[in-house]
């Protein structure tokens, strides 16, 4: 009985260490792909907020938006466009694995013509702590992963007087 016991815990403990090498984060899933071929990436470092957050209206839409609020909360931001098909597919699986593996809620799903849109968040009580967009259609892949702490509330905000 003790030795199928130790077995049980073993393989147990197996199988949450396999689960967890699956877990990655944008920072990661952009290191994995961003040199390879076909793939365009862009990183912005969180000092690149920082320098940016004074910045104190950006037009959007001939509308007066204050982005400061929104920009001097980012801590990074992950952006990969993939052109090359088997590498767009690999990089959609990792990404729907970081997905499924965290604890991000669907926002929005849209398909139009062959191209699939998701958008996705995780919020933490009043904070956005991120968001990732990912889509892919027949010739390219696209991922986007912004980190930070947005409050939700200038995160509203800004959507209200964007859309008005």
């Amino acid at each position: 009985m003790k030795v199928k016991m130790k077995k049980l815990i073993i393989a147990a403990a197996m199988m949450l260490l396999t689960i967890s090498s699956f877990a990655q984060s944008g920072k990661e899933i952009y290191r994995k792909f961003s040199d390879e071929k076909g793939v365009e990436a862009v990183y912005v470092s969180p000092a690149m907020f920082r320098l940016i957050k004074n910045v104190p209206n950006i037009k959007i839409e001939s509308k007066d938006i204050n982005l400061g609020t929104i920009i001097q909360s980012l801590e990074g931001m992950y952006i990969l466009n993939c052109e090359n098909r088997r590498v767009g597919d690999r990089l959609v699986r990792d990404v729907q694995n970081f997905i499924d593996g965290g604890a991000y809620e669907l926002l929005m799903e849209s398909k139009s013509d062959g191209e699939l849109t998701r958008m996705y968040t995780v919020n933490e009580k009043e904070t956005v702590t991120s968001f990732v967009l990912l889509s892919q259609d027949s010739n390219e892949s696209n991922f986007v992963c912004v980190d930070g702490n947005i409050p939700q509330k200038a995160l509203e905000e800004l959507l209200e007087k964007a859309t008005k």
